[in-house]
């Protein structure tokens, strides 16, 4: 029978980020965005019962009989932090164990430009990290928060579902909130935490039209408001939060969304050249006066051409940061290929 604690303990002796178990499925581990299925048969009913008993405490289990999911995070033993997501499936119960590093690391050692140190000094608006699951959205907004707390005083609330990373007061008062731990929704975290005197809140994801609203309403009252979203894009992120909203509505928050939005970075991670690890790679849109007005008067679909030629401000295209990147030698231009806006460019050879 396959046990938890070793099989968590070779997830990080071999530097997966993610470790799958499904009964009826080979055990798998995500190593530098690959699926490989380890040496082991296939996962029962016994054993991922067994599993979920020895990883989930009495009000989870309760959880996950009354939703069918949960979703947490846990220090298991001394084998690390992980994101932990139990599930039904068709064959009986699964389970996802994402590691979760033991420490933060900076902007610079992730590689990621360093105008997000700038960003993260801002004084007051809404900054969006994007990128789909898995594309490191968590990493860099955790590093984020870090350069905040060593250089500035100022009072940071995090909401997350779950916590991953624990940040610890530096230069900063830091209170980290838990959904189903220490409050009950994103939008009522934000709510309560207008009346706690934030300089910057960092609201997880924001899921729903009450929790932009809030957020919105926050950037736009004189606080720094991180936060991420499941797009590909600046434009499809401008897109996303204004479609939410009714048709009598949407005039209205595309004039809060130019007042108040500072900059979307939409993140996606390629394997380096050598196989070894992952590289981020990003399309950077800064909310200058140009790009304000393009929201304001719904003409977004602009935003790409001054996203090109807006390099002074500290903006790139994801295809110039491909181009960057294949430069340095660290990418594969197959790679570059592969999540490239326009390939053709990299088809040629030209870079």
């Amino acid at each position: 029978m396959a046990d938890i604690k070793e099989l968590l303990k070779y997830s990080l002796d071999s530097g997966a980020s993610d470790l799958h178990l499904s009964v009826g499925s080979i055990p798998m581990v995500r190593i530098h965005g690959v699926m490989q299925k380890l040496q082991l048969p296939k996962m029962d009913i016994d054993t991922m019962l067994k599993i979920k008993n020895d990883v989930l405490n009495e009000n989870q289990k309760q959880i996950f009989e009354e939703k069918l999911e949960i979703d947490f995070s846990t220090a298991l033993e001394d084998k690390g932090r992980f994101r932990v997501n139990f599930f039904n499936q068709i064959n009986g119960i699964s389970a996802v164990f994402r590691t979760i590093p033991s420490t933060i690391k900076s902007t610079e050692e992730l590689g990621i430009p360093p105008i997000m140190n700038q960003l993260s000094m801002k004084q007051k608006g809404l900054i969006l990290l994007t990128g789909p699951t898995g594309s490191g959205k968590s990493t860099t907004l955790a590093a984020m928060i870090d350069y905040i707390n060593e250089n500035k005083s100022c009072h940071i609330i995090t909401i997350e579902d779950p916590v991953e990373y624990y940040h610890y007061s530096k230069s900063s008062l830091i209170n980290q909130r838990e959904l189903g731990q220490s409050t009950h929704s994103f939008a009522n975290a934000l709510r309560s935490s207008l009346r706690e005197d934030p300089d910057v809140i960092l609201v997880g994801e924001m899921r729903d039209l009450e929790t932009i609203q809030l957020a919105l309403t926050a950037a736009e009252t004189g606080h720094l408001v991180l936060s991420t979203l499941h797009t590909s894009s600046a434009v499809k992120t401008i897109d996303r939060i204004i479609d939410v909203f009714p048709t009598g509505q949407k005039a209205q928050i595309r004039s809060m969304l130019s007042e108040s939005l500072e900059a979307v970075i939409a993140q996606k991670l390629l394997q380096n050249r050598n196989k070894n690890g992952r590289i981020p790679v990003s399309e950077i849109m800064i909310a200058n006066d140009a790009v304000r007005n393009l929201i304001r008067e719904d003409k977004i679909y602009q935003i790409p051409t001054l996203i090109q030629s807006g390099g002074q401000d500290g903006m790139q295209s994801l295809d110039h940061d491909l181009q960057r990147l294949l430069g340095q030698g660290l990418i594969n231009r197959e790679d570059a290929m592969k999540v490239a806006d326009n390939s053709e460019i990299f088809e040629k050879g030209v870079f």
